[in-house]
């Protein structure tokens, strides 16, 4: 991957439009999680510090026609401003005289959002009109925001081609996490892919088994690959009717030398609920009437052995139904496993994805993984080998 990062731009006195993705959790107008916001800090703090005028782009949930309260990103700046550490401006548009007098005002080294980009059908349609729009307003783009580099947004894709283009800190950072976890890794390369369906992940599979030489399987979907062998799962989640396509990635998987690693045991029960009665049965010693819930012990110390021979693994996804106690042991167990072999220096950890995140946080683990990704569709699609439209810009920008 070539791009260029703030390393590589003069923003002093310059305006500089940040795409950043402020798309957070909100109730009852308040924050509920700022993990976005804080990740973002450093590169607004940077670019703040070198004398620039900063400001913020972003979109924030799904407005159907135009502007509406429960949408504004005002609600969000009281939260980003704390994580700042400084004030933080509002303008009530994103584009024509409310952001130009907005940005009028702002002296050197302060920093300005702008309102919700999605207010604009220009802005998911990748208008080059309105992104000739947002480019009126600043000197130099910047993307921090690789949760939406999957979309081919004006604000994400055109608006890249239109300045001087660079990557911010979060950006690069996630992009220099995914390229060491599967651009170029040091061999062998584990994954621990979890989940309910096979459905959901299919093109990811098909593309790991290209791409890893160990792929270990938890959830829903290792009971479909159980299935497809003929092993009797019960009432156990699974998508018998996508049988045919587990059996087509086992086969790809030992055409191209990835060996593909399947539970040796399970925690079942006969109801889906917290602490509900269980036992720890090999597969095919499942009753009708039983669901695997979780990976067993056995299970756990297999996958531990192999994920100790590699040097890079990628997680995405649990071993379980880990909301509910006590079938969180087994995500909670190699997750431990994963971080620890992380401490000790001898694997290099990308996580992201969906559940991911909330799994390897309820295991308490999060804080000793290298890197751990929050962006979930983008994080899925690169994982999934596919071409990533605010990537590419940045690139094409280099």
């Amino acid at each position: 991957m070539t791009f260029k990062t703030l390393d590589d731009i003069a923003p002093a006195s310059r305006t500089v439009l940040v795409r950043a993705d402020l798309n957070v959790p909100v109730q009852d107008g308040q924050v509920t999680d700022a993990t976005r916001l804080v990740r973002l800090v450093p590169t607004l703090k940077e670019l703040a510090s070198k004398g620039a005028k900063v400001v913020v782009l972003s979109h924030f949930g799904r407005p159907k026609n135009g502007p509406d309260e429960k949408n504004s990103l005002r609600q969000v700046v009281p939260t980003l401003s704390d994580a700042l550490g400084a004030p933080v401006a509002f303008a009530g548009d994103c584009i024509g005289k409310p952001a130009q007098d907005a940005i009028r005002a702002l002296e050197k080294g302060q920093v300005l959002v702008l309102e919700n980009l999605r207010f604009h059908a220009g802005e998911e349609k990748n208008d080059p009109a309105f992104a000739a729009e947002l480019a009126k307003l600043g000197d130099i783009y910047v993307n921090d925001a690789f949760s939406a580099a999957h979309r081919a947004h004006a604000s994400t894709e055109a608006l890249a081609r239109l300045l001087p283009a660079a990557a911010g800190r979060l950006m690069q950072a996630e992009l220099v996490a995914l390229s060491k976890a599967l651009g170029q890794p040091q061999r062998p390369v584990a994954a621990v892919v979890g989940g309910a369906k096979i459905s959901t992940k299919l093109d990811l599979l098909l593309n790991l088994v290209g791409k890893v030489d160990i792929l270990a399987l938890g959830g829903g979907m290792a009971n479909t690959f159980l299935y497809a062998q003929g092993v009797d799962v019960g009432a156990s989640l699974a998508e018998k009717d996508m049988a045919d396509q587990a059996r087509a990635i086992l086969a790809k998987a030992e055409a191209g030398g990835c060996q593909i690693l399947l539970p040796k045991d399970g925690a079942v029960a006969r109801q889906f609920k917290a602490h509900a009665p269980s036992r720890i049965a090999a597969p095919g010693d499942i009753a009708a009437d039983e669901m695997i819930l979780d990976a067993g012990p056995a299970t756990v110390t297999y996958y531990g052995e192999k994920l100790a021979t590699a040097k890079t693994v990628v997680w995405n996804g649990p071993m379980g139904a880990f909301e509910i106690e006590p079938f969180d042991a087994a995500t909670n167990a190699v997750a431990k496993i994963v971080a620890d072999l992380t401490k000790a220096g001898t694997v290099l950890s990308v996580a992201g994805g969906g559940d991911t995140v909330a799994a390897l946080e309820h295991a308490g683990v999060a804080d000793a993984f290298s890197y751990i990704s929050t962006a979930g569709g983008a994080f899925l699609e690169w994982l999934e080998g596919k071409e990533l439209p605010g990537v590419k810009a940045l690139e094409a920008a280099a």
